[in-house]
């Protein structure tokens, strides 16, 4: 059994990929599998990714029998891994070259999870800012739903934790990672690590940059949030009934940065 296990969910996207695979060559850490799931590619980046992998028993390539959409995609990565540890790495961003390493040596009994912060890059992966608000989150709160995306890259989980949960939602589209981030969370302790492990790549066709895909993902994000509400028996938040709110991602935005609420975050 391997330790750890990166897992990519892959579409089109052979040449951003290229970046990502060289990162994984570099880890300090190498005892790990990689995990890579196309969803039915309709060019002919996953013959290529096969060819440049070929070499490398560590790589381990599956493909949807259809393109089945990113929840699926995702979903199939984390149960065809076996490593005790995993982390997902999208195709177009990559990762420092101790993040795995890091972040295993952050994992310890009391804790499912570690995120970092991480570096927002240009179209070339050329490092431009870290992200403001990753930040350590406060375990075991019921309001938590990661509205400010505090929790986010580098995320690694252990599988025992995921595998109690019912998995990430293979209909989604979109608010895949938060799904998933906010099932583990119902688990067990998340750790912050501080140093920026992760290599996210803006480009126009990523999903926060293009406009035509950010009205499904607040969609899906509304859904997982009601999910998540569920799940933890909330029907009411702020003194609202969460039936009657239509847009739930802008009002916990709303009610959770005020004044007070910036300073318990601060502080927290």
């Amino acid at each position: 059994m391997k330790k750890f296990s990166v897992l990519i969910a892959h579409y089109n996207n052979f040449e951003y990929f290229k970046d990502c695979y060289k990162s994984l060559l570099t880890q300090t850490f190498q005892d790990f599998e990689v995990i890579v799931v196309d969803d039915f590619s309709t060019d002919d980046s996953f013959e290529k990714i096969r060819e440049l992998t070929q070499t490398d028993s560590r790589f381990k390539l599956f493909q949807n029998d259809k393109n089945s959409g990113v929840g699926f995609t995702k979903r199939k990565c984390i149960e065809m891994a076996s490593g005790e540890i995993c982390g997902f790495v999208d195709p177009d961003d990559a990762l420092q070259e101790n993040a795995i390493e890091v972040s295993l040596k952050n994992h310890t009994e009391n804790n499912v999870v570690t995120y970092s912060s991480f570096t927002l890059c240009d179209n070339n992966l050329k490092p431009q800012r870290t992200f403001a608000h990753s930040r350590a989150v406060k375990n075991g709160d019921k309001k938590f739903f990661n509205i400010f995306l505090e929790a986010n890259h580098f995320f690694t989980f252990k599988k025992s934790a995921y595998d109690k949960t019912s998995g990430i939602n293979p209909e989604l589209t979109s608010a895949v990672d938060q799904d998933l981030y906010l099932k583990l969370y119902e688990t067990g302790n998340f750790i912050y690590i501080k140093e920026p492990l992760y290599l996210y790549r803006l480009h126009a066709n990523g999903v926060s940059q293009d406009s035509s895909k950010k009205i499904k993902l607040n969609e899906n994000w509304q859904k997982v949030i009601l999910d998540t509400a569920k799940r933890r028996n909330i029907t009411q938040l702020y003194g609202k009934n969460i039936s009657e709110i239509s847009d739930l991602p802008t009002f916990l935005k709303t009610k959770q940065n005020n004044i007070i609420a910036k300073i318990l975050r601060k502080f927290s």
